[in-house]
């Protein structure tokens, strides 16, 4: 069977934003069999911009899974944006699984927000400071919480498993970005936690400049699925089960 996953981030939808993806949204279940939103959904992450983002989603005949990202955090009231998300139907995730029914197939999803830190060879370490060892440690926490999730996905029986994120697990993505801001855009632990637990496909956003292509070191497809990427409502992407 072919599960068909529509996927967006970085909507940044506003107060005068609302009804501009409905449309687009709406035909989903002509292509689609669920649709993934990977962070920086609002500006500035206010409960205002939020109730935007639900109305946009909200009753969908797809069920909608989301992570947060770093403009959702902006205004320092992420639990509330994401009960304004839950209200309207969306499953929002944060170091936790999902298992959604695609016409009787089981699809898992494993989300978290992710954090920055680089890439390999090029990384910060947990030395020195305590502010810079904890900088290290929340991308840390956060790989850990997605290998666990989509380690209980495996155990579940799920066909196919999909991490989301909103920080990029490699650095293939994010060609076009400025070098120097590589280190803010994402980790290699995201990408560990993906290979070494196992998933079929990782989506995130983040990086507007970046590139749609990227792969793991371990071979899993990772989609950069920003808005100013895809340049889209949504993007498809085949996920073959057997």
């Amino acid at each position: 069977m072919m599960i068909r996953v529509a996927a967006v981030g970085d909507i940044h939808m506003g107060p005068e934003s609302q009804g501009l993806l409905r449309p687009a949204f709406e035909t989903l279940p002509d292509c689609a069999d669920l649709l993934l939103l990977a962070g920086d959904l609002t500006r500035h992450g206010t409960p205002e911009e939020a109730r935007v983002v639900a109305q946009e989603v909200r009753d969908l005949p797809v069920p909608v899974v989301a992570v947060l990202g770093n403009h959702d955090h902006h205004d320092e009231q992420p639990e509330k944006v994401t009960a304004l998300l839950q209200d309207a139907g969306v499953r929002v995730l944060e170091g936790e699984g999902t298992v959604v029914d695609c016409a009787g197939t089981r699809v898992g999803i494993a989300g978290t927000k992710g954090f920055g830190g680089g890439f390999v060879g090029r990384s910060a370490g947990e030395f020195g400071e305590p502010v810079m060892k904890e900088f290290v440690r929340t991308t840390r926490r956060s790989a850990d919480s997605l290998h666990a999730a989509l380690k209980e996905l495996d155990e579940e029986g799920c066909a196919a498993r999909v991490a989301l994120t909103h920080f990029s697990p490699v650095a293939d993505t994010l060609a076009g970005e400025p070098l120097e801001i590589h280190p803010f855009l994402g980790s290699y632990l995201l990408a560990e936690a993906i290979d070494t637990a196992g998933a079929d496909l990782a989506v995130h956003g983040h990086a507007h400049l970046g590139s749609e292509h990227g792969m793991t070191a371990g071979g899993v497809r990772v989609r950069n699925v920003a808005q100013p990427v895809i340049r889209r409502a949504f993007n498809v992407y085949r996920l073959g089960t057997s």
